[in-house]
């Protein structure tokens, strides 16, 4: 298994080469070279951030389309409670599961039942190993991915239980293998994500061998069919088949997942720049007496996710109006089922951004880095195609990028030689005795000019097309 599979991919015919996405990427992975964007998977994290900016949408999610249900003889769907939020007038989650399997999915299990399971155990894993504290949530892909080639002093503090996804998927199919007495291999468990970067945890999942989701379909595609059969049931006597309370649907929204803690130290931060802020302040030991860090990627929390349709704020007054009659929790953890959360891998840090294959050449790279740095403007403005003059100077140090990327260095070096020019014209006209070795000399400076006006001429004409 690639573990930098991803589900985050580029469409070149429809990118037009602007800098949007490389000044919001978190992780500085995009580059823009040739009028093309480009994605370096080492750095990329799948927080589906550039899919949210591209104006161009040449950003796309990779997930499973609806008719891979016909792939299996019983499907099991697992909505995620952020799946709840995208509906108005909601006032009965009861209503969305019969939807599903009004669409044909064979069997249902919420993944919010199976978030009030990892909140009960997170509860006991905290009173258990206080020494470990503050725990970080590991519920969001992206921020574990982060962490793993970011923040390699933060990942003792990672809280090592499955997330509700993959505990839903396990014990759905237990459940389902025990029902119909099929082989697991005909069964299709299939999560309906808000966020791709679930995609990417079921392929090269952290914490675990093997994903028991053998499918992820979005909320988006599922959006309309969906609507339609929630029409046809809502004027029928449904069953009551939901099993989740308060606890397991406010973890579709930010701070949700910390709230089912029953404490008050502890921080919540949503949206990826504030995830990243909040991970150098843990790292620089800002923060005393935390408990528990909730951290999720997108806006808002997991109703902000890019394969959701509704907008992220209502989405979370939605999931707080449909919560204010239920019970605080409807799912625990059975003796028989607490091996279906524990971690059974450890994260292991992945140093992609280091400069060297060692710490000597990084430490060489990194102060040639430093010293081309010094030539570059300081400027940030992108037109190199890197984010940062930083993030220039250390591709050209891994060899990805030439000084003359940058306009600005390009045009100093163009003012100079053409200075230099000048002095050897003089020298010339006043016919010294070296007048041949000036006039080869000339031709160079000429020729080099040349060479520098056309990578100039190049950069303009992709502005203009910009």
């Amino acid at each position: 298994m690639d573990k930098f599979y991803h589900s985050v991919r580029l469409d070149p015919a429809l990118c037009r080469g602007c800098i949007t996405c490389i000044k919001r990427c978190p992780t500085e992975a995009i580059r823009v070279r040739s009028k093309k964007a480009s994605i370096n998977k080492k750095f990329c994290i799948d927080c589906g951030e550039c899919i949210r900016v591209c104006p161009h949408h040449a950003k796309q999610a990779t997930y499973d389309r609806l008719d891979t249900m016909n792939q299996y003889e019983y499907t099991v769907a697992l909505p995620a409670p952020s799946l709840y939020s995208q509906f108005n007038n909601l006032d009965d989650v009861n209503i969305v599961l019969n939807a599903l399997l009004c669409m044909g999915f064979d069997d249902v299990f919420e993944v919010s039942a199976a978030a009030e399971m990892v909140s009960e155990a997170t509860r006991q894993y905290i009173s258990d190993h206080e020494e470990q504290l503050p725990l970080i949530s590991t519920a969001c892909p992206s921020v574990v991915r982060l962490i793993r080639v970011r923040f390699p002093s933060l990942i003792p503090h990672l809280l090592p239980l499955n997330p509700p996804v993959e505990v839903a998927a396990i014990l759905a199919a237990r459940k389902a293998v025990k029902k119909t007495g099929l082989p697991r291999e005909k069964i299709g468990i299939m999560f309906i994500s808000p966020c791709p970067s679930k995609v990417t945890y079921v392929r090269a999942p952290l914490g675990t061998e093997k994903s028991q989701v053998d499918k992820v379909l979005a909320i988006k595609d599922l959006y309309p069919r969906l609507l339609a059969s929630m029409k046809s049931v809502a004027g029928e006597d449904y069953p009551s088949i939901g099993t989740s309370g308060k606890i397991g649907i406010s973890w579709g929204h930010s701070s949700g997942e910390a709230s089912g803690l029953f404490t008050e130290n502890y921080l919540a931060a949503d949206g990826i720049e504030n995830v990243i802020r909040v991970l150098e302040d843990m790292e620089d030991q800002k923060f005393s007496n935390l408990k528990f860090v909730e951290l999720n990627a997108c806006n808002g929390g997991c109703v902000g996710g890019v394969l959701t349709v509704e907008n992220p704020y209502v989405a979370e007054v939605k999931l707080k109006r449909l919560r204010k009659y239920m019970p605080v929790a409807r799912s625990h953890m059975e003796d028989d089922e607490t091996d279906s959360v524990k971690w059974t891998s450890r994260i292991q840090y992945e140093p992609v951004f280091n400069l060297g294959n060692n710490m000597m050449e990084s430490f060489l790279r990194l102060n040639q880095a430093e010293r081309l740095m010094k030539k570059f403007p300081g400027l940030d403005c992108g037109s190199c195609g890197a984010p940062t003059c930083k993030a220039l100077a250390e591709d050209i140090v891994r060899g990805d990028a030439g000084e003359t990327d940058c306009v600005y260095y390009l045009r100093e070096n163009l003012h100079r030689l053409s200075e230099e020019v000048a002095v050897l014209a003089d020298d010339l006209h006043s016919k010294d005795k070296n007048s041949q070795d000036t006039l080869n000399t000339l031709k160079e400076y000429i020729r080099r000019i040349s060479k520098e006006m056309s990578y100039l001429d190049s950069r303009d004409e992709e502005e203009n097309e910009k």
